[in-house]
């Protein structure tokens, strides 16, 4: 028998128990909306947190129209900030910590201007340590912070979606 033989057996073996357990791999997450169509409105359409949300509204079968005529549903996008805090110096004055802050403010409303989601903020944070001995690493590090953020606000939003109902009609 060759070595390749030898290796071959257990690795079948192992794939077959797994399968027959019911194994698999879980799969990204993925939320039943309830709407078809969306208009996003933005002042900065071109930002990364934008292109990251439409991805992820399309990647859950929703179809980005052109306009709020042809939408269900409009998802305007507010603001989308993020800010900077200090959080600690060093007995020499010097920068130890931050506090970094991505904010989205939000509403969304139907073509008849009724809320499905009323005004609100999305607020994701995280604090970091800082060198001023590694500027560059801590630089990219602050940039994947932030890019963390934006994709924590976008499953926020896509949660907030999930739950959003149709309002009720006056009576």
């Amino acid at each position: 028998m060759s070595i390749r033989a030898i290796l071959l057996v257990p690795a079948l073996l192992l794939t077959l128990l797994l399968g027959g357990c019911g194994f698999h791999l879980r799969e990204h997450d993925a939320f039943v909306l309830p709407f078809q169509t969306l208009y996003l409105q933005s002042a900065n359409e071109f930002s990364p947190f934008i292109a990251e949300l439409k991805r992820a509204l399309q990647e859950n079968n929703v179809q980005l129209t052109g306009s709020a005529e042809q939408a269900q549903l409009t998802l305007h996008i507010v603001s989308e900030t993020k800010d900077k805090q200090i959080l600690s110096l060093s007995g020499g004055g010097r920068v130890r910590e931050y506090r970094l802050q991505y904010r989205i403010s939000m509403r969304a409303y139907d073509m008849k201007q009724q809320d499905w989601l009323a005004a609100q903020e999305i607020t994701v944070g995280r604090n970091f340590s800082y060198d001023d001995s590694q500027i560059l690493a801590k630089d990219r590090e602050e940039e994947l912070l932030y890019q963390n953020m934006r994709s924590d606000a976008v499953q926020q939003i896509l949660r907030r979606l999930n739950h959003a109902k149709s309002p009720q009609p006056k009576s």
